[in-house]
């Protein structure tokens, strides 16, 4: 390990002014708490106090190196300052003292010992000191020690150096469903960090897991971290080091902008409250919509596996049913079949999750891990319309989507508020609070607070969902269209969540010609612009034509995010394209009376759609006009030449 591997350039500070022995160590102290090196900043205030009775630290020439062994301490580091004027620190040659480097160490091992014979040797050389007191700017500082280092110890830097030029900038990716901006985000940092000459390590969380995790020694290394996310990530392992918080478009979109930001030091210091998951840090101001949009897609990412799992299963029992002749049958429809009740059922059984899940991710967002039991236990209770005359259930006061979405919020705003209401506990307490006190209490009370709202959502509930069911045809038709083209306008944002989630709920309803138009028109975007790429190449530059086929499948696939590239780099007239052809897909849905139980899976689930052939219509027909839009509003990036030349 270097030494510029525990001074960071947060714990550094130049030509300062001070009178006393104390006040140069107090700012010693406040240098490392700022960069995130102690745990308790008055421990270790004492643990260098009794250091210094033991005899000074000050070693002469104008040098002196405080130094501490303490629990205090978080990490082994080191904070450095320079002064303007020397002062008395009981140097044994009664010198003044100007420089200073003030050593944490933690109880377990000796570093600080190495560390501290290895900056002993650098300073008994008069040109090295002088090199430091006349440094202009901290960059200049840490160069200096990190030249005369190199030079002294080779054998000890030239690993550890490499390591550290490894990775200099950090990133964590991650989107609500985590199948394509999680990753575009990743992949457009690392590129951008590529070209400016950063080395840049992304950790993406997916849908199937964090991947290309971010390790101990990486995080200790870097400048700092990009946290490119719509929802909330692990921060505390981010202790001490620079951190950007952004939306994960920002991620896509502005990346070098990011980047620059780091290198620049543009960007607040994270310090952890020791909370696994921490996420109340914000270098960048978040307004109230942002915040609320995030502990909904929380919820949401959480949820979707229950509602494609589960719907997919139910809508496969409808087909094995349809399949055995059983179309007809009425309410037993999708279970009368022995395979399609067994099928039809764990369908159920998956589905009927999709509330509480959401409300329990939802304030497990706003109030960490203790949220999660009232959430879920709040949502349970929206599906059941218990209420407090009837706290079994009641079917009039069902208050469904709606009421999963409010105990959501509230359960969290309760956790918080228990958070605060019993802050005056002792800390010997405070194993017990998280695991025993907050759920309790915050289960109570939001299932207290859904027993008295339920009936009231419920009956608006049920006007909400009689009034879907009682559109008129062209009310139906307006409406598809609308949800049609929200789902392309910005391609898994805000617009386009809304959309789907409206659509997954609306299911649960049976109203599954809403769904129908959803899915459609979160196909078309990425289909049009390869149709677009694929017969009118002139419009579209190499990156561009090369990427353009893999749009057919995940348009297939129902993954609207494929657009984004394009639609970024042209959204003027690419985001209107897509708009018009999924607002043409969603009026033929409407035309041809298209249903669909499924709330995901693209093409695969066409074959229990109503009306399979009208859907596959509306497919070829929204994909088509959007493609002939792009071709009429896109301007010409190629001659017919260059084109010839790349075939």
């Amino acid at each position: 390990m270097k030494i510029i591997d525990l001074l960071k350039k947060d714990a550094i500070q130049l030509n300062l002014s001070a009178s006393s022995k104390s006040e140069v160590t107090d700012k010693l102290i406040a240098l490392h708490k700022t960069a995130g090196n102690l745990i308790d900043a008055d421990a270790y205030k004492q643990a260098i106090f009794e250091r210094e009775q033991q005899g000074s630290t000050a070693i002469g020439n104008g040098i002196a190196v405080p130094h501490a062994k303490s629990e205090s301490v978080k990490k082994a580091a080191l904070s450095a300052v320079t002064l303007s004027n020397g002062i008395d620190y009981d140097s044994p040659d009664g010198k003044p003292t100007d420089i200073f480097f003030m050593i944490a160490a933690p109880l377990d091992g000796n570093l600080h010992l190495e560390i501290l014979s290895r900056l002993m040797v650098m300073l008994m050389e008069p040109a090295f000191c002088t090199a430091l007191r006349n440094a202009k700017s901290k960059a200049e500082f840490l160069s200096i020690i990190d030249k005369t280092e190199r030079e002294k110890y080779p054998e000890n830097t030239h690993t550890e150096d490499e390591k550290r030029e490894g990775y200099r900038i950090l990133a964590v990716t991650a989107c609500p469903t985590g199948i394509a901006h999680t990753y575009m985000a990743a992949e457009a940092l690392e590129k951008a960090g590529e070209k400016l000459g950063y080395p840049l390590k992304a950790e993406t969380n997916g849908s199937g897991g964090a991947k290309n995790i971010l390790t101990k020694n990486e995080i200790e290394a870097c400048d700092g971290i990009i946290i490119a996310a719509d929802k909330n990530v692990k921060m505390a392992r981010f202790d001490g080091k620079r951190v950007i918080k952004t939306s994960v478009s920002n991620g896509i979109n502005n990346p070098e902008e990011l980047i620059n930001r780091i290198i620049k030091e543009d960007a607040a210091v994270y310090h952890s409250d020791n909370s696994e998951d921490d996420h109340s840090f914000a270098d960048e101001k978040e307004g109230i919509g942002r915040n609320l949009y995030k502990h909904l897609m929380n919820g949401v990412s959480h949820m979707l596996p229950f509602v494609v799992g589960g719907g997919v299963l139910i809508a496969l029992g409808f087909l094995i049913d349809t399949l055995a002749g059983n179309a007809d049958i009425g309410g037993d429809f999708g279970s009368a079949n022995p395979v399609a009740a067994v099928i039809f059922w764990i369908g159920k059984a998956a589905f009927a999750f999709m509330l509480p899940i959401l409300a329990g991710y939802i304030s497990q967002s706003i109030a960490d891990r203790p949220g999660l039991l009232p959430g879920i236990v709040g949502g349970y209770l929206a599906t059941t319309g218990a209420t407090l005359s009837s706290p079994t259930g009641n079917d009039s006061a069902v208050s469904g989507f709606l009421g999963a979405l409010l105990a959501g919020f509230i359960a969290g705003i309760l956790v918080n508020i228990l958070k605060k209401a019993f802050n005056w506990l002792p800390k010997s307490m405070d194993g017990i609070k998280p695991v025993f006190i907050y759920p309790l209490l915050g289960t109570l009370l939001i299932g207290l607070f859904m027993l008295a709202i339920n009936p009231f959502v419920g009956y608006l509930n049920i006007g909400l969902s009689g009034a879907l069911s009682s559109l008129g045809e062209t009310s139906k038709i307006l409406l598809s269209i609308v949800l049609a083209a929200m789902m392309a306008t910005d391609m898994g944002g805000p617009f386009n969540k809304a959309a789907y989630v409206f659509g997954t709920a609306a299911i649960a309803d049976g109203n599954g010609w809403i769904m129908a138009a959803v899915m459609i028109g979160g196909m078309i975007p990425p289909i049009a612009i390869a149709l677009s790429t694929t017969f009118n190449k002139r419009k579209w530059n190499n990156d561009e034509l090369k990427n353009g086929p893999v749009n057919y499948l995940m348009g297939l696939c129902f993954i609207t995010e494929g657009a984004i590239p394009y639609a970024a780099a042209d959204p003027l007239r690419v985001i209107p394209s897509c708009m018009a052809g999924s607002a043409v897909a969603g009026l033929i849905t409407a035309l041809f009376g298209c249903s669909c139980p499924a709330p995901h899976g693209g093409i695969f689930v066409f074959a229990v759609v109503d009306n399979p052939l009208g859907y596959i219509v509306a497919l070829l027909a929204g994909s088509a006009a959007g493609a002939l839009m792009l071709s009429l509003l896109k301007r010409t990036k190629r001659e017919t030449s260059e084109i010839g030349g790349l075939s």
